[in-house]
């Protein structure tokens, strides 16, 4: 049986957020909206902290040294005692957003970010059932 796991999808201006208690069912959370690191950073491990999560997932672009640099800064700013899994996520939004063209057309609202994540913890869950 899986633990409850939060899986992130960092971006500059929002943060997707997905959970799941046991690995097998994930659910999309209302993304975190980044007005400053700090802020982000206290939203984010207050959701850990509420979620009870033991495994933070955390997507990361390997095709993007920079951005991956910063996520993982970011990351670092969290109080989480858990375990951490970053997570390559190349071409993870291509995928979902081909996955739900047409059904969301507004990506600000972080739906489109929450996903991400949610495909995130998904995959991860997926390598670690086949390793079993």
């Amino acid at each position: 049986m899986g633990k409850k796991t939060i899986g992130l999808d960092v971006g500059l201006k929002r943060i997707g957020v997905a959970y799941t208690p046991d690995g097998k069912v994930v659910v999309p959370l209302p993304a975190v909206i980044r007005r400053s690191r700090k802020e982000a950073s206290r939203q984010i491990s207050q959701l850990l902290k509420e979620w009870g999560a033991e495994i933070l997932v955390v997507g990361i672009p390997k095709t993007n040294p920079e951005m991956e640099r910063r996520i993982r800064h970011f990351i670092s700013l969290l109080e989480f005692d858990g375990e951490i899994v970053f997570w390559d996520e190349s071409y993870t939004s291509a995928i979902v957003e081909e996955e739900i063209k047409g059904v969301i057309k507004y990506r600000r609202d972080g739906r489109v970010d929450s996903l991400v994540a949610k495909k995130l913890v998904e995959e991860f869950w997926s390598a670690q059932n086949r390793k079993s």
